[in-house]
């Protein structure tokens, strides 16, 4: 489920992520963010269910007309209307690569670490966010060595080049505060397998009895997060496998969040 693989770094990232890029149908999107936020929903869980949402952001641009009727529901994760029916709507990410998502969860505690002693030291003058590129770095050097890496990280900003572990460097403008993330490439043959969208698949089967009953439909919705390194890809492999696919969930959709394609596995 997305609430163990989301840490709370990877929320907050996930959400300014989602501001710095244009291109979304930001007001939908900013009206469901303040119905989240007036729920008496915890904080965190308030996070998660914001990044859902963001994550929903392809799956609104295929069904422009889905009113929702329950954002902060937990067996479906939303509860809509499309087309007159009434549709429980599952979430749930596909991880392409779990041990890279431990890593990146731990780049984004030592980012945010960053942004806070610049923003400390001047915010008007290094607002903005900035695209690091790193040398070597290990999951050791991430757990034994944040102190340095964030003095590296910072004295790049400061000097607006590359120092120490940083391999590279470049900025873009920011109205609001410091904001600091991976800059990384798409491999050409960065495939994601599809067993891996059919096991989750089969997961999601076992928990469908216990959704809401209320519902008409209940549609799974399994998204690879393209604004994280550990999610990405660039083509499916052994696609022709999802069609063999059995679910009792009506609907089953794959898609990408970043160009908004999307599969109809069922």
């Amino acid at each position: 489920m997305m609430k163990k693989v989301f840490s709370e770094e990877d929320l907050i990232k996930n959400l300014s992520l989602y501001y710095l890029n244009r291109h979304l149908i930001k007001k939908p999107i900013e009206r469901y963010h303040r119905e989240i936020d007036g729920s008496g929903l915890h904080d965190r869980d308030k996070y998660r269910k914001k990044s859902e949402i963001l994550l929903l952001n392809a799956f609104l641009h295929h069904f422009p007309n889905v009113i929702f009727e329950n954002l902060t529901c937990e067996s479906p994760d939303f509860i809509a209307t499309i087309n007159n029916k009434k549709i429980g709507i599952e979430l749930t990410e596909v991880i392409n690569h779990l041990e890279i998502k431990k890593i990146e969860s731990q780049l984004n505690k030592i980012f945010r670490q960053a942004e806070i002693l610049l923003e400390i030291e001047d915010t008007a003058e290094f607002r903005g966010v900035y695209f690091l590129e790193f040398r070597n770095i290990s999951k050791i050097d991430l757990l034994e060595k944040q102190v340095e890496i964030v003095q590296n990280i910072c004295s790049s900003i400061r000097r607006n080049k590359p120092f120490g572990c940083v391999k590279k460097i470049r900025k873009s403008p920011h109205r609001r505060n410091v904001f600091i993330t991976h800059d990384f490439n798409l491999g050409l043959f960065d495939e994601l397998n599809s067993e891996k969208i059919i096991e989750l698949i089969e997961k999601k089967n076992e928990k469908f009895p216990y959704y809401d009953r209320s519902v008409d439909e209940c549609w799974l919705v399994i998204v690879s997060d393209m604004n994280s390194i550990a999610s990405r890809y660039t083509f499916i492999q052994d696609k022709e496998n999802l069609k063999q696919i059995q679910s009792p969930f009506h609907k089953i959709f794959h898609l990408e969040n970043m160009y908004g394609s999307m599969t109809n596995i069922k």
